[in-house]
């Protein structure tokens, strides 16, 4: 009966313990097939371009015209974020604050269920809001929604305020300052950083 007892209660420690682990990984491998499909992507708008960097490809100017012409869209919601991404309020920190809402202008879903939500800026680089569930949960900032930036020369990186539109990719250093100021910081509420940590970490969720 001892024995049965103390199996029991390391049962009941390691089984949530396992399910956390195996939930990290599976939104990890959802980002990185994400984070690939958008890197093939820039690379083939950049070469049937003929260019030598995305600005001169026209990609500030043809923004809509590179997801419409490269990603198989099933919900182009325009400018409304649902149903394409969570009613207003649905996001929260990891620390289970609250979390500001997406900002973007335009927000579409793909076949395989990711959200996006973007805007045309003026220079780069360009600010991707990205959940890879779409409306599903747990909408959480560094589990299922992540910040990704678009670089001039086609690096996808996270944000730094020191680097310019063509200065990823970013340094160790520089994302994980990222990563203690936004995504892990009790008081930022920011959506960067949570991308960075995990390229840092080889496409690991270790936070």
């Amino acid at each position: 009966m001892v024995t049965l007892g103390i199996i029991g209660v390391v049962s009941a420690m390691t089984v949530p313990s396992l399910m956390q682990n195996h939930q990290r990984k599976t939104y990890v491998v959802q980002l990185h097939k994400f984070y690939n499909q958008l890197s093939q992507a820039l690379v083939r708008f950049q070469t049937d371009k003929n260019a030598v960097n995305l600005k001169e490809a026209g990609l500030l100017t043809d923004f809509d015209s590179f997801w419409t012409s490269y990603f198989n869209i099933v919900n182009d919601c325009g400018s409304t974020s649902t149903p394409c991404f969570p009613e207003k309020g649905s996001y929260r920190m990891i620390n289970s604050s609250a979390s500001p809402y997406t900002t973007q202008k335009r927000f579409i879903t793909l076949a395989d269920g990711v959200s996006i939500g973007y805007g045309v800026n003026s220079t780069f680089p360009l600010c991707l809001d990205v959940d890879i569930n779409g409306a599903k949960g747990p909408n959480v900032v560094g589990r299922d929604l992540f910040i990704m930036y678009i670089y001039n020369n086609g690096v996808i990186d996270d944000y730094n305020s020191t680097v310019d539109g063509s200065g990823a990719p970013l340094t160790d250093e520089q994302r994980e300052d990222g990563f203690s100021q936004g995504c892990y910081s009790s008081s930022s509420g920011a959506w960067t950083g949570c991308f960075g940590k995990i390229l840092n970490d080889n496409w690991e969720m270790t936070y």
